[in-house]
């Protein structure tokens, strides 16, 4: 039996390697590792050739991490510090409404929440420590966020609310990795369903009407605990027939 095709967000960078000075496409192998541990099959969607007929193939799709979201998209000016990617904002933005019009399972990390929040109307705050006076939601200023120390990121606990399908699938409270500035101020369509308990600022979203969509303000690819991730590739493998995974069997 195949595994269920989940879809990655990647993103384009200038890198130098070698002799070689190219545009590639590109996502830390973290996250496909993550989808690979938990019965997925993961393949790379690269924003330079935006369209939705890639859903068609896949099981599921996860929205990665990665640079600010464009304010232009929620109609606000940007802030001194946003460095945004319009070509990743429009690619990625198309994707989202179409994944959720076809209820396709959804995965929202760090960046992927934030999308998830303004392709369905909402906004974000451009710059949290204007708004929360402290920077503790990410790492020390000219921290490589990419750097494969987990010490490079902020850390502070997330608490759930209850009745929600991620309080049922992550429990009441857990501590998490963070390395964000942006944040959800209004999530659009979705239910905020956790936050960080110091400063509330939102943590997770989800759509409860929806097979299954899940963002999380946190980098769980980079941790032990993959339980989004698995759940995502159950919820695939479930929809499209395919039955338990096996390594959730």
């Amino acid at each position: 039996m195949r595994r269920p095709l989940i879809g990655l967000t990647a993103y384009a960078e200038q890198v130098k390697y070698g002799s070689n000075d190219q545009l590639v496409g590109m996502l830390p192998m973290s996250y496909v590792k993550a989808v690979h541990a938990t019965g997925g099959r993961a393949v790379l969607i690269t924003p330079d050739d935006p369209g939705t007929d890639v859903l068609e193939s896949l099981d599921g799709i996860v929205f990665a991490g990665g640079g600010d979201v464009d304010p232009g998209n929620w109609g606000a000016e940007p802030h001194p510090a946003t460095s945004s990617d319009p070509v990743r904002d429009a690619s990625e933005l198309l994707l989202m409404r179409a994944a959720l019009d076809a209820d396709l399972p959804v995965l929202g990390v760090c960046r992927g929440l934030q999308v998830m929040a303004v392709a369905t109307g909402g906004s974000l705050h451009q710059h949290l420590p204007d708004l929360i006076g402290h920077e503790r939601h990410r790492a020390a200023p000219g921290t490589d966020p990419l750097a494969a120390d987990s010490s490079d990121f902020g850390r502070h606990d997330v608490v759930l609310k209850q009745g929600t399908a991620a309080r049922g699938l992550l429990g009441p409270r857990l501590t998490v990795n963070s390395f964000h500035h942006q944040a959800v101020d209004d999530p659009g369509s979705f239910t905020v369903s956790g936050w960080c308990p110091e400063d509330r600022v939102v943590e997770i979203i989800e759509d409860p009407d929806r097979y299954f969509t899940l963002g999380v303000q946190w980098h769980p690819e980079r941790t032990g605990d993959l339980r989004v991730f698995a759940a995502l590739v159950e919820a695939a493998a479930e929809r499209s027939g395919l039955g338990r995974t096996a390594l959730a069997a």
